[in-house]
């Protein structure tokens, strides 16, 4: 037996409905070696320099001094081993799964989703077109990494990684085939239609566990955070989602996985029961109002603003001189047909989309002297 044969010899114990590695589509011929498609796709993202920037972007909270407080590498993982375990479980390939698991927040702004909201309106004035994480997720994988050449995913991981947003749960998780062409139209359709993202169906039912993945990952971890920081006291998590559920990240992440184990063996489709569901529904709420609403003050909120919008004027003023960062530290790396076919804007909000925390700080500070 070859060694390619023998890496893909879990294929003979899959499910009917898991994605296997001749089926991988990608948008260019690449050469073959002894790795499967989407396990070659997982080298490829955790060895890119979006994947190497996680470790510095925020995941709720910024302007905490705790360093046992999440950032977004550490969500990303947790994304990761709960998509991984939910797709042994129902035999499906947990290459793809880590793959997109693994890239799925890739395209995460500084100062998460405030400063995603910032730069969407920055984008949506001087652009033209919406701008928002997922999206530019797969677009710092298409098309920024390796200089502005992209690194040549496969169309399932990309989709999946377009289609991942946790925030829009469901009681049953569908996929929808696509070619490679639909991909792209959705891909395409984000930039123009925000309410698109809501919209989006992973191609494979790998994808969809990562979706639903990515809501297990931050839930019980963010209201953990936000018992750590004091912003959230256990005991005020709703008595009905905590019999459900349970009362810590732990518990949490478990009752969700062994419902979904439960409800989707041997099913073409993710589901919960229905009584997991609306406890899960109840708890995002109570998130939504009870950390999420205040991870950030009025004041960080409007200091996010300032930042990004100052730094966007100054790239743009500057753009021309070789001495302006996004010049040094950017442009000067990327290839002539990126370079050709990119707006001005566009490229500035590549270049601020790409920054960490600390980061893009540094910038504002040495602007502000």
């Amino acid at each position: 037996m070859d060694i390619r044969s023998i890496m893909l010899r879990n294929e003979n114990n899959l499910s009917k409905y898991a994605a296997r590695d001749a089926d991988a589509i990608r948008l260019y011929p690449l050469e073959e070696d002894l790795r499967p498609n989407y396990f070659r796709d997982t080298d490829r993202i955790i060895h890119s320099l979006s994947y190497t920037r996680y470790i510095d972007k925020t995941q709720v909270f910024t302007h905490w001094q705790n360093d046992n407080i999440s950032k977004r590498i550490i969500h990303v993982q947790l994304v990761a081993k709960i998509a991984r375990t939910i797709g042994r479980a129902l035999s499906l390939n947990e290459d793809l799964i880590e793959a997109i698991a693994l890239g799925h927040d890739i395209g995460h702004v500084p100062f998460g989703h405030p400063g995603e909201r910032i730069l969407d309106e920055i984008s949506m004035k001087y652009e033209g077109a919406h701008f928002a994480h997922n999206v530019e997720s797969v677009r710092e994988l298409m098309v920024l990494e390796k200089n502005g050449n992209g690194i040549n995913l496969t169309i399932q991981v990309l989709d999946g990684i377009l289609c991942h947003n946790g925030e829009f749960l469901q009681g049953e998780y569908h996929p929808r085939k696509k070619t490679a062409e639909e991909f792209l139209l959705d891909y395409e359709r984000c930039y123009d239609d925000i309410n698109h993202i809501k919209e989006l169906i992973p191609m494979t039912l790998e994808g969809c566990v990562v979706r639903i993945s990515d809501m297990i990952g931050y839930l019980g971890r963010d209201i953990e955070d936000a018992i750590r920081l004091g912003v959230l006291r256990s005991d005020e998590i709703p008595k009905d989602v905590v019999e459900v559920l349970g009362r810590n990240n732990r518990e949490i992440v478990n009752s969700i996985i062994l419902d979904i184990i439960e409800n989707s063996t041997d099913k073409n489709y993710i589901k919960l029961s229905d009584k997991v569901y609306q406890a899960i529904k109840q708890l995002k709420k109570f998130s939504i109002e009870n950390i999420y609403t205040k991870a950030n003050s009025e004041e960080n909120l409007k200091f996010y603003g300032n930042v990004f919008n100052k730094l966007f004027a100054y790239y743009k003023a500057h753009i021309d001189e070789e001495e302006c960062s996004i010049n040094r530290v950017f442009l000067s790396t990327m290839s002539q047909e990126y370079m050709e076919s990119t707006s001005v804007n566009r490229k500035i909000i590549d270049y601020l989309a790409g920054m960490t925390d600390d980061y893009i700080l540094k910038e504002y500070e040495r602007l502000e002297k």
